[in-house]
């Protein structure tokens, strides 16, 4: 046999000829071994590291689905909505595919939420992981990209003027502002052409980048090495004889098996709700979008899709008083810093910003600054590797100080999410502005409060 050649697979029974003929030209056993049957991962996971298959699990659902929704939809507005309707009831089976889609757009967000906790609560955001962070980060922007370019195409009363609500908001940017809401809708309102291209966006472009990000988080995740509970690096207690790592097992089957346990409990529960309550009370398919689209008629309370309504509370918090507050924040959380920092420069600078943003506050329409801060509540999570100064990466191992921050930081999530689907109030603007400062304030604070709360010892093994 020549050099090059690989040796026959052993124990591939019958397809040994065809596995093969297969890896001497790719290599697939390679990858078989490097990411499932030879990749170690920590042997103490728990229930928390279910979610990040379940969002591969619902992410393959969402793209085998909307392929075969694809087939029947219509992207003009004389006939999406019609089209969609024709799906629901004409189509063999259509109306399954279509509930499996809108279910899975609103699973999808809780599956990669509570992804985000879990790497919040064990630290999974740390060194040496920064870039599996960053680029799950991407990829979530990418999903909100995806589910608001998919939000429009059933042409409903919510679809169109909540797409009208969220493109306006560019408008409000300073100087490019009202000409990149007009290149985003493609017209002067949204129209036949926003149709267009917000289609090609969710079926084509999204979903192209979402599957190359997956592939790369996956192969950073597998450089560095999992996280887990203890938030203990497995790769530093080896086996001198094989040099694996003892707190570690393979993958496949251990971890299949296992995921394979959680992904029936969750299509059980998916399946209850498609079933039973797809609309879910009109949080997962809004009772307005069973009417056409009429740009004539404005519904009477207008919300964004339940995952976007923290953000969407964040915005309309940002009121003319609400400014006052804000700059008092600003002016105390560059004290800190100043009191914190011993160099000139970095003190200089802090000032200076702190200017900046104070004249900027009075002297551009809160609006604009209510689209900057919804903005930055979504970018600042890419800076959690650097915000987080705590000794020990796990919650079981941090102080009091920081498990009620993480606390206050979802009741605050949580809150912000329900106003943002109620009509505007007083008493509703008020309870959002609170709970903005405390969300904004969960970051702005954690170089000090993570430093500060008192630390149990990490181990030096994991443990059960």
């Amino acid at each position: 046999m020549a050099a090059t050649e690989k040796q026959p697979i052993a124990g591939a029974g019958p397809l040994n000829g065809i596995l093969t003929w297969i890896d001497q030209r790719f290599p697939l056993m390679q990858l078989w071994r490097e990411h499932l049957a030879e990749y170690y991962a920590p042997k103490n996971f728990n229930f928390w590291y279910y979610f990040g298959s379940l969002a591969l699990l619902v992410l393959v659902l969402q793209i085998v689905t909307g392929i075969f929704l694809a087939m029947h939809y219509k992207p003009d507005a004389a006939q999406a909505f019609a089209s969609v309707e024709y799906i629901m009831r004409e189509v063999p089976g259509g109306w399954l595919i279509r509930y499996m889609h809108s279910t899975g757009a609103s699973a999808f967000f809780i599956v990669v939420y509570l992804h985000m906790f879990s790497g919040l609560m064990y630290g999974s955001h740390r060194r040496p992981r920064e870039l599996v962070w960053i680029v799950g980060m991407v990829i979530y922007l990418s999903l909100m990209a995806e589910a608001f370019f998919g939000y429009l195409l059933p042409w409903g009363q919510m679809s169109y003027w909540g797409a009208q609500v969220i493109v306006n908001l560019f408008d409000a940017i300073p100087l490019i502002g009202p000409d990149l809401a007009l290149w985003i809708r493609g017209d002067y309102v949204v129209s036949d052409a926003t149709l267009n291209r917000f289609f090609s966006f969710h079926v084509i472009a999204i979903p192209l980048v979402l599957l190359g990000l997956v592939a790369v988080h996956i192969m950073a995740l597998h450089e560095v090495g999992s996280n887990n509970p203890d938030g203990v690096e497995i790769k530093k207690v080896r086996d001198p004889k094989t040099g694996r790592p003892v707190d570690g097992i393979p993958f496949h089957p251990y971890y299949t098996v296992k995921d394979t346990l959680g992904a029936v409990v969750f299509l059980i529960v998916f399946s209850v709700i498609m079933f039973f309550m797809p609309e879910l009370g009109g949080y997962f398919l809004e009772y307005n979008n069973f009417i056409p689209a009429d740009p004539l008629k404005t519904p009477s309370h207008i919300a964004p899709v339940w995952y976007f309504t923290p953000y969407y509370s964040i915005l309309r918090a940002t009121t003319e008083d609400f400014m006052w507050v804000l700059a008092v924040a600003v002016i105390a959380l560059a004290a800190l810093i100043v009191l914190s920092v011993r160099r000139a420069r970095v003190k200089a600078g802090v000032a200076a910003g702190t200017a900046v943003l104070l004249f900027g506050f009075f002297n551009f329409d809160p609006k604009v600054w209510g689209v900057v801060l919804m903005g930055v509540a979504v970018l600042i999570f890419f800076f959690l590797p650097w915000l987080d100064r705590s000794p020990v990466k796990s919650i079981r191992y941090k102080g009091s100080l920081y498990k009620a921050a993480l606390a206050i930081f979802v009741v605050a999530f949580v809150v912000l999410g329900y106003f943002g689907t109620q009509p505007v109030t007083t008493g509703a603007t008020i309870m959002a502005q609170i709970f903005t400062l405390l969300y904004f304030a969960f970051f702005a604070l954690m170089p000090w409060y993570s430093k500060m709360g008192k630390t149990k010892p990490e181990p030096e093994r994991v443990t059960w």
